[in-house]
């Protein structure tokens, strides 16, 4: 009895040592999204970043790639910002605008800075001050991908680089041939199940019609009405429209593999960087990576990834950035996310990528990063331009008027910046 009693007493008193140790520790939270791969290899590194720092505890803050968004708004109304925050590029104007992050040059270590590829620079720059607000360990592209089987059976010319991709009227021509070849079910996997809750149509759609040489907004009036419903954009989306109605593109209800699935369904897929590394597996020599087409006189692809940055209310903003640039050097993430196919962000890491040296399998997609890129608007206002722009795609997939919905959406996206002044200092520099 004594013994248990003793004990009884003993327990609150190691409790509190075990409170009062962690009271001692500086607490940083870091807010992500990410597969389980992802999530896990963060982990990891927490650990030896704690092992390296041990007065420091890194608490993650997990929310689902397609909620992302509302979780940090959820956060942003409840006052209960993260001390590090995991952002898709394209957003980051909206939220350092909205006075949410900080500058983070002055934090990050130089040699990371010094690393940085043009092209992750751009996808982590505030256009209106010019300062860096966050970083990246990659970047990312979409190419084509084709089976190599399918093309060399409809004699298919095969490009060798990004000034040498299929045209317009070959790349339908190909299409075409491709829906008559036995053994292919869809002649193009466009990754429609990813569906348009996240940022997939924006990203990857929106380049085909900047090939075809018009954009989402008009991006120095920052007006989207007489851009976006354009007749150049109009044309765009019907012609994307006519590949769903002839039954070319793999639906939405197929999923998301269907290139790479069972028996190669799909002969081609507008598909991811991420993408590779789970086709080649699949497929082996069977796959060959393209670049995008031109739908009009120059070709276009998309940029922009998600990457790291510190908020303005971190009370350890240091701290913070001590880890993240841990985490930028971490050789086990590194080699983790080269697994993955990641596309580089950083010049080290791009020398570790054999994946994308000239001469490499996706050589071409990072070839479209220096000749192609075109980011997506970075303006406040883009969570309503890529909002109402995936609603209209999504419409006109499911037969509505290209004309009216793109219409309906450039009247959407006006009102919003309407609604907000202009967004200055936006309004202030045309």
């Amino acid at each position: 009895m004594g013994k248990r009693l003793l004990q009884s007493m003993l327990l609150p008193l190691a409790l509190a040592a075990t409170w009062a140790h962690a009271a001692d520790k500086t607490v940083i939270q870091v807010m992500h999204q990410g597969d389980p791969g992802f999530v896990a290899a963060y982990g990891k590194v927490a650990e030896r970043f704690e092992a390296a720092n041990p007065d420091v505890d890194i608490q993650f803050i997990y929310a689902p790639h397609d909620a992302y968004n509302e979780k940090f708004s959820a956060a942003v109304v409840a006052k209960q910002l993260p001390d590090v925050m995991e952002l898709d590029a394209p957003f980051l104007a909206n939220y350092v605008w909205s006075g949410y992050l900080q500058p983070i040059k002055p934090l990050i270590d130089k040699d990371l800075l010094d690393d940085m590829t043009e092209s992750n620079i751009a996808q982590g720059t505030y256009p209106i001050d010019k300062d860096l607000y966050a970083i990246g360990l990659t970047d990312s592209s979409v190419v084509l991908y084709g089976n190599k089987k399918y093309l060399e059976a409809i004699g298919a010319r095969i490009p060798k680089s990004v000034d040498d991709a299929w045209t317009r009227e070959e790349f339908e021509g190909y299409l075409e041939k491709l829906s008559k070849l036995d053994g292919v079910k869809w002649p193009i996997d466009t990754f429609r199940g990813y569906g348009i809750k996240t940022e997939w149509i924006t990203y990857a759609y929106g380049p085909i019609l900047q090939s075809a040489g018009c954009d989402l907004i008009d991006r120095k009036a920052w007006k989207s009405e007489g851009t976006l419903d354009s007749d150049a954009c109009v044309d765009a989306l019907a012609m994307m429209q006519k590949w769903v109605k002839n039954g070319w593109v793999v639906p939405q209800s197929a999923g998301t593999n269907q290139f790479f699935a069972e028996d190669n369904p799909a002969a081609l897929a507008l598909g991811g960087h991420w993408v590779y590394a789970e086709a080649v597996a699949a497929m082996k020599d069977n796959i060959v990576v393209l670049p995008l087409p031109k739908f009009g006189a120059r070709g276009a692809s998309p940029d922009g990834t998600w990457i790291w940055s510190i908020t303005k209310t971190s009370k350890h903003p240091d701290i913070a950035a001590k880890f993240i640039s841990f985490l930028l050097k971490d050789k086990e993430y590194r080699a983790y996310v080269a697994s993955q196919s990641g596309y580089p962000g950083l010049k080290s890491f791009a020398a570790e990528s054999p994946l994308y040296a000239n001469g490499g399998p996706m050589a071409i997609a990072f070839e479209q990063a220096s000749k192609t890129a075109v980011a997506r608007p970075p303006h406040p206002a883009y969570p309503t331009i890529t909002s109402a722009f995936m609603q209209a795609v999504d419409e006109v997939f499911n037969g509505g008027d290209p004309k009216e919905a793109l219409a309906a959406a450039a009247k959407k996206i006006d009102e919003d910046i309407a609604d907000n002044d202009g967004y200055p200092p936006f309004g202030d520099q045309q």
